[in-house]
């Protein structure tokens, strides 16, 4: 399964970005942790929009973080998943260019911090890159569940 494919799909369906991102791999989740879909919404939905629309980390790693912890962490061992994680990041900053939401939106979508989501709409999704950073953000964590 394309999971880049499956996450951008989902966050053009309306799924916030970090929910997008945690739901394309909501099969594997739940086949190790025993969440389903609708536990994996609840527990994701508060960090799109750079942790509740205040732009901060973007959210489409922190569902990118939240997906390499439930499928490669044993739960105790920090030091590992953090490993895996950074160079997670790494690899999305040296795509992107940043970590942080405002910087990747740029422009009036980066300021707008209103905890009252805009409507999606054809402008919304033209003047944002946000369904791009969930393919990516989910290619990534891919290439890592595979390794």
């Amino acid at each position: 399964m394309d999971r880049g494919a499956e996450a951008e799909k989902l966050f053009k369906e309306g799924y916030n970005c970090t929910v997008a991102v945690v739901c394309a791999f909501k099969d594997l989740i739940e086949a190790r942790l025993g969440v389903k879909e609708a536990e994996l919404k609840k527990l994701s939905i508060g960090f799109g929009g750079g942790l509740s629309r205040q732009r901060l980390v973007c959210g489409a790693v922190s569902g990118m973080t939240m997906v390499l912890s439930a499928l490669l962490s044993d739960g105790e061992d920090k030091g590992g998943i953090y490993v895996i994680v950074q160079k997670a990041c790494a690899e999305f900053k040296a795509e992107t260019g940043s970590l942080i939401c405002a910087e990747l939106l740029k422009g009036p979508c980066a300021s707008d911090t209103s905890p009252c989501p805009e409507k999606r709409t054809a402008e919304y999704y033209k003047k944002r890159p946000c369904a791009e950073l969930c393919r990516l953000a989910a290619e990534i964590a891919q290439k890592y569940i595979e390794e």
